[in-house]
């Protein structure tokens, strides 16, 4: 499997991840840039950032941008993901939110993730988009019983400093109506959070997009860089693109060393999914799966799970620490043990699918939205922490506001600095390594 901290180049082409998303969805015809084009705005990237940027750039400003994708669109994180659209705040808790930047920006922190979640659903709707919408809200559920009152605290400080609809759900109310499972201690639920089809929602982008005039190319992954005079070059396998303006949304599958701008400022992660077999009427009967419900739990090292539409579960967390190591089969068996041990009434439960993707996670744990060149034509959005599915599109939506010149952004946190550099950055999968072990121990013993 590719891997951004060892490999200069994801591929030219490389077809989707045999995923449970990939399996029904057409491959596209190759599109790849053929000799030289001049552009506003160069976009790197097929995902969700890239593809909202272009929107955006072309609906709001009228500025028409060339889309560069190495692969296939949204073959990185935003078609492999597990298509929860929620409240993206990186790895940070709305506690350590206001302890950092006060209540009045953690207000409008709080603002600016709704409207993420909004963004997703204006699009969605402008575009008609066939992405699988499942409503039926997002459990944050207590795996331990003495996590509940951490929970408890937590949906008083939403209610109250946010006038979040979140509700605090009992361990009795939710076995008998959610789930019933052995780790289910208690739970907030977040009503107006939803799950998609991730890679319809990306291609569903791309056409968007593609209808405003930008112009989207396959096939093309960006292999040089250099300045001529006031543009900036960019050297595909069979072309150049010529643009006055850049922008890297390539989040957790950035190359090494691909642009000074952006190298060592982020680790990419690896997250793992598994997608079972259907389940039968009684097995259904037995977990109490809410149709539509989206969880995650509170451990360390989180699991998350939903019930997709065909009654099959989708059940994530933490892969290999290398991309070579991403397919071995310990991780399939790792993912399925704890869905058992969450759910032990589904022994016989078979998997179907396995797959891996990237996740991008920043130094201080949370996303930025940023100019990375003094000159104003270099742009980038990265560090979503495995939280981007609403983020990336509402960060694509700020990165064509300020590639634009858009001066009406608000005065958030991730505006007003780059991503910092890791120290040590060769060392980021030792200490990866020593995280995980403590997070198993701290998960297990805590």
């Amino acid at each position: 499997m590719y891997d951004p901290l060892t490999t200069s180049s994801p591929g030219i082409g490389e077809p989707y991840p045999e995923s449970y998303w990939a399996k029904n969805v057409q491959t596209p015809t190759p599109n790849p840039l053929i000799g030289h084009i001049d552009t506003p705005v160069a976009i790197i990237g097929a995902g969700y950032t890239g593809l909202s940027c272009a929107w955006h750039l072309a609906k709001n400003y009228q500025i028409p941008a060339v889309v560069l994708e190495a692969n296939q669109i949204g073959w990185g994180c935003s078609g492999r993901n597990a298509g929860f659209v929620l409240n993206g705040t990186g790895r940070l808790s709305w506690t350590q939110i206001q302890s950092q930047w006060g209540a009045h920006t953690a207000n409008r922190l709080y603002a600016e993730y709704r409207q993420g979640i909004d963004t997703v659903t204006d699009l969605i709707e402008q575009g008609k988009i066939a992405c699988d919408k499942q409503t039926g809200g997002y459990l944050k559920v207590a795996h331990k019983a003495s996590l509940v009152s951490g929970l408890q605290q937590q949906a008083g400080l939403l209610q109250q400093q946010f006038q979040d609809p979140v509700r605090f759900i009992d361990a009795k109310t939710l076995q008998q109506q959610y789930l019933n499972s052995e780790e289910a201690h208690g739970a907030l639920l977040f009503p107006y959070c939803f799950g998609i089809q991730p890679l319809k929602l990306a291609r569903g982008y791309a056409q968007l997009a593609c209808e405003q005039g930008a112009q989207l190319y396959s096939h093309s992954p960006v292999t040089q860089w250099h300045k001529d005079k006031d543009k900036t070059v960019l050297t595909t396998s069979e072309g150049t693109v010529s643009a006055d303006k850049v922008v890297i949304a390539t989040n957790g599958y950035t190359p090494r060393q691909f642009h000074p701008g952006v190298d060592n400022r982020h680790f990419p992660v690896l997250s793992s999914v598994i997608v079972t077999e259907p389940l039968t009427d009684q097995q259904l009967k037995a977990c109490g799966l809410k149709a539509g419900l989206m969880v995650m739990d509170t451990r360390s090292l989180k699991y998350y799970y939903r019930l997709l539409p065909d009654n099959r579960i989708l059940f994530g967390g933490r892969g290999a620490i290398r991309g070579k190591d991403a397919n071995h089969p310990c991780y399939r068996q790792r993912l399925l043990g704890a869905l058992i041990q969450s759910f032990p009434q589904l022994r016989e439960l078979q998997v179907a699918h396995f797959w891996s993707g990237w996740v991008s996670v920043s130094l201080d744990d949370y996303p930025r939205i940023c100019q990375a060149d003094e000159a104003g034509n270099l742009f980038y959005s990265m560090g979503y922490c495995g939280s981007g599915v609403s983020f990336s599109t509402q960060a694509g939506k700020r990165l064509a506001q300020r590639v634009a010149g858009d001066n009406t952004l608000p005065d958030l946190p991730f505006f007003q600095s780059p991503l910092p550099r890791f120290p040590l950055a060769r060392a980021r999968r030792v200490g990866l390594w020593a995280f995980y072990h403590f997070g198993r121990l701290k998960d297990r013993f805590g």
